[in-house]
């Protein structure tokens, strides 16, 4: 089991699958690995068919390596819930815009049982990619309007529903019941722990700039989707509840 110092709890050893999904990220996927390791009992890199080296960098680090289905990261997120052997699930980004420092703090309220699924959050801890572009600045709208909505249907007070950077119980996990294919899975996350009666969290995470590549998501493609999914998510997914913590 991992080891680590936890405020409040102090030196605490935890089971933890960290889940890394990665395209093309030969550049960075070895320094994410070992950035998460001495926090992970095991990690997975769930592969979306890459062409460069991600998938034999991450062998020879040591990772279990998953090829997904072609689908999208939400699809290649539950693919990997089901594979997860520790009893916690961090899920982090493989181009390097997470420090993996953060673990602790991550599942600090999981251990401190105080929640079952902690997100990460750039505005209370900062972004450095979140620079003014036009393209930037139609992201964090969005993704405002997006938690507006959810915490007005809910009852919370998150400060963001977007980030890959999150914990959360593997049984818990599993029985959301998650059904996006694509990055739309991260507010479905939220929504489904709030509609299930579970508890969500938030901690203070900066977000870097991408260390090598460009993303692929593309706005224009995925916008409709992200409404969609929102309108679902609201609206057809069950009861609410309004169980949350900061």
């Amino acid at each position: 089991m991992a080891t680590m110092t936890i405020e409040g709890l102090g030196e605490v050893s935890a089971s933890i699958s960290v889940v890394i999904p990665a395209k093309d990220e030969e550049a960075t996927i070895g320094e994410v690995i070992d950035g998460c390791a001495p926090y992970a009992d095991e990690t997975i890199v769930v592969d979306g068919h890459s062409r460069d080296r991600t998938r034999d960098i991450a062998r020879q680090r040591g990772a279990k390596v998953a090829i997904d289905n072609g689908k999208g990261k939400g699809a290649a997120l539950r693919q990997a819930i089901g594979l997860a052997a520790g009893e916690i699930i961090v899920f982090i980004d493989a181009d390097g815009s997470h420090d993996a420092r953060d673990i602790p703090r991550l599942v600090a309220p999981i251990l401190r049982g105080e929640a079952d699924h902690v997100s990460g959050s750039r505005l209370m801890g900062g972004s450095s990619e979140l620079h003014g572009t036009f393209d930037e600045c139609f992201r964090l709208m969005g993704s405002s309007f997006i938690t507006a909505c959810i915490n007005a249907r809910f009852g919370v007070v998150l400060s963001e529903s977007q980030n890959g950077f999150r914990a959360i119980r593997t049984e818990v996990a599993r029985k959301l019941g998650l059904r996006e294919e694509i990055t739309t899975i991260e507010q479905e996350m939220i929504m489904r722990t709030l509609k299930k009666g579970f508890r969500m969290a938030e901690v203070p995470t900066h977000e870097y700039k991408r260390r090598s590549g460009v993303s692929h998501i593309r706005l224009s493609r995925v916008w409709l989707a992200y409404i969609i999914s929102l309108v679902k998510g609201l609206f057809f997914l069950g009861e609410a509840s309004r169980r949350f913590r900061r």
